[in-house]
């Protein structure tokens, strides 16, 4: 068996590519972690001028959502998704149309709110108004919702259909795309 790789940020040995399933809940960890990170900003900034400490909390947002959610929502689509809609029950196939949806929403939301925390890391922007709140809030809302269809339905039903070997295959894709070492 190949050696664990662990996700930069997580001590936890067991979190790496030979065991996938648990890495993509890993990354929905990140994902939550880095939305309370722009909550926290959107906060901030009422109360305080923009300053480097702001801005470095929207590059760390940016440098997320902009690297490693895509990898992570492309390990869905092309290891979790065919799968269940080929072999999953209705009710499961019916469930991966909606998050397969969501993926497209979550990119076309995440592109308007990415204006604005660029213009706000570049220092371009010192706040933001209502309306840039607005867009940030419509990207982050519909996470939770997703990520729970995931863990809670989509995630099971594809652990269930995949054999030991088709597991540690995504498991090596997964590495291989990321350019990781083994």
């Amino acid at each position: 068996m190949a050696r664990t790789v662990p996700l930069p940020g997580f001590g936890a040995a067991a979190v790496g590519f030979d065991t996938p399933f648990e890495m993509l809940e890993a990354c929905h960890e990140r994902v939550q972690r880095s939305l309370d990170l722009l909550q926290r900003l959107t906060g901030y900034l009422h109360t305080h001028a923009c300053d480097d400490s702001a801005r470095q909390a929207a590059r760390d947002v940016l440098r997320y959502f902009d690297i490693a959610a895509p990898l992570h929502h492309e390990d869905e689509e092309r290891h979790v998704f065919p799968l269940l809609l080929e072999r999953g029950t209705a009710e499961v196939a019916a469930i991966v149309r909606q998050l397969q949806g969501d993926h497209v929403r979550m990119e076309a939301h995440w592109q308007a709110a990415r204006v604005l925390l660029q213009a706000l890391a570049q220092g371009e922007l010192e706040r933001w108004n209502a309306q840039d709140e607005a867009v940030l809030a419509q990207f982050a809302q519909g996470y939770d919702a997703h990520i729970r269809s995931e863990e809670e339905v989509v995630y099971p039903a594809a652990r269930a259909l995949l054999e030991p070997q088709a597991l540690q295959a995504m498991g090596q894709e997964m590495r291989q795309r990321r350019g990781a070492m083994a």
